[in-house]
């Protein structure tokens, strides 16, 4: 679906059917006056009488069919002090399906009815434009019964008063557009079947992604990986037919040559089965979503491009499957990592951190950046903790724990500080090795986080997001189904925008 503009006020409006957004305090007449000048039948529907505004209430109203706005749709938020932009993305969301629902093809919302909402104004013409693209979603591509579905509306216009639509609304809705295809492409990412995305298939990604941004994009195969002394990576690797990739990619725009990066790192398991430590049957076919912080970096870098946004980002992903053959890492073998440091395998399902350190201590060699961010679904812990809505923050600055905090709930990413306490550093201590890659099954997700710890240099400011858990949607909703949810993408653009 298009996102479009119509200036020229309400005479000048004209669409298929109007979106109306209201809080439970307010009477739809008499808080969109242009709406009710473009569409002036609307405030003497009968129908109106039995609206209270209620979250998620709906209702659909008709006038003539030859008016240039016959239809008009009014959703409810609930009551004002509770309209959060949670509430506001799903109702818009579920407004578009509704309008895909009844085959329409052309959906006008007024952009001055978004300033009497709560945080209106140029941030709600983001969010805006962003829920309606992203509840159109479908993640049934392989599936043969499309042709049981309508199609999607062709477009949807924000409408102005002015005779000409503002450049900074231009440039919102546009945002909420862009995140939306690339939260898209994350959920796709995640979604494809592990034996249509193999790590040199995620790789290609990755490359078709550079090509299209005019990034710089290298692939290291397997030979290459072993030529760098990426051992963790290269061991994880080892028990699959599927060999290992690590996809480095830099975003640079004209001008920002001379800036330290934000450097993105994360975890690219196209399938973990575990191992030989291997995991229980029951929903192992999740496990094809093990890549979801790869793909959390490809969307968001997606997003950043077609934003333009100025600044140096770097990117390092570290793609593998994680397979039970004759060749697999087994419990008890001992690992050198890329930082010298020797890691005793007690457990082969604890494979994340592994793949991690080694693109950590990459991208640190390799970029010096000036702030380092990895993303992975690395614990069960974590989820068992904090749930599918929350992702566990590790990291050791004030500053940028708060300001990961605020972003992520202004985009509905959200991540709550955990700590990384350095006692437990001592729970990872083996007999053979500078390191054994498990501690106790007590406070799983720390000693993950302490791990990896280990393989950042002091003097490099960090922050380890554990996404295990909000990587999929178990219980569908307007704004997602079941299936990848493509956290993260919003987050790290967010973060992308903003300095700290």
């Amino acid at each position: 679906m298009d996102i479009r503009f119509q200036a020229g006020g309400p005479a000048a409006w004209k669409a298929d059917i109007a979106l109306l957004f209201v809080c439970r305090e307010d009477a739809p007449a008499d808080c969109q006056p242009e709406l009710a000048e473009a569409a002036p039948w609307f405030t003497i529907s009968p129908g109106l009488r039995d609206f209270r505004g209620e979250k998620e209430e709906k209702l659909l109203l008709y006038g003539l069919p030859d008016l240039p706005l016959p239809r008009l749709l009014i959703t409810g938020l609930g009551p004002r002090e509770a309209c959060t932009l949670d509430v506001f993305r799903l109702a818009v969301a579920g407004a578009v399906r509704r309008c895909k629902d009844l085959g329409l093809a052309s959906i006008l919302l007024p952009a001055s009815a978004l300033a009497h909402l709560p945080g209106g104004g140029l941030r709600l013409l983001e969010e805006a434009a962003f829920a309606a693209c992203t509840g159109l979603y479908n993640g049934k591509k392989w599936q043969n019964r499309k042709d049981e579905e309508k199609p999607d509306p062709e477009w949807l216009a924000f409408a102005f008063t002015e005779a000409f639509v503002p450049d900074e609304a231009r440039v919102m809705a546009r945002r909420g557009e862009h995140s939306a295809r690339a939260v898209a492409l994350a959920r796709d990412l995640v979604n494809t079947p592990p034996n249509l995305l193999s790590p040199a298939a995620l790789a290609d990604q990755g490359e078709a992604l550079a090509k299209r941004h005019n990034m710089r994009c290298e692939i290291f195969d397997k030979a290459q990986i072993e030529a760098q002394g990426l051992g963790g990576l290269l061991a994880v690797g080892a028990g699959s037919a599927n060999e290992p990739r690590l996809v480095v990619l830099e975003y640079c725009p004209a001008g920002c040559e001379g800036q330290k990066p934000l450097t993105l790192v994360a975890k690219g398991l196209c399938f973990d089965s575990g191992g030989l430590s291997l995991k229980p049957a029951q929903n192992m076919h999740h496990m094809k979503g093990d890549m979801g912080g790869a793909a959390a970096i490809l969307g968001a870098l997606e997003a950043i491009a077609l934003e333009a946004i100025p600044r140096r980002i770097a990117a390092v992903l570290a793609c593998a499957e994680n397979m039970p053959d004759g060749n697999a890492l087994r419990p008890g073998d001992v690992v050198t990592t890329l930082a010298g440091l020797s890691v005793e395998i007690l457990n082969t399902d604890a494979e994340g951190r592994i793949v991690l350190c080694d693109a950590l201590c990459y991208a640190q060699r390799r970029f010096a950046p000036e702030l380092l961010v990895d993303i992975a679904t690395l614990t069960g812990a974590c989820a068992v903790a904090l749930g599918s809505q929350i992702a566990g923050l590790f990291c050791t600055d004030a500053a940028l724990t708060e300001h990961l905090r605020v972003l992520g709930a202004a985009v509905s990413d959200h991540v709550w500080p955990m700590p990384l306490w350095e006692p437990y550093k001592d729970l990872l201590k083996s007999e053979v090795a500078d390191l054994a890659n498990i501690g106790p099954r007590e406070g799983g997700a720390i000693n993950a986080a302490i791990f990896l710890k280990q393989f950042v240099e002091n003097d490099v400011r960090w922050a380890h997001i554990d996404m295990a858990g909000t990587d999929r949607t178990e219980k569908g909703s307007a704004l997602a189904p079941v299936g990848g949810s493509g956290y993260g993408v919003r987050l790290l653009v967010e973060l992308a925008r903003s300095t700290v």
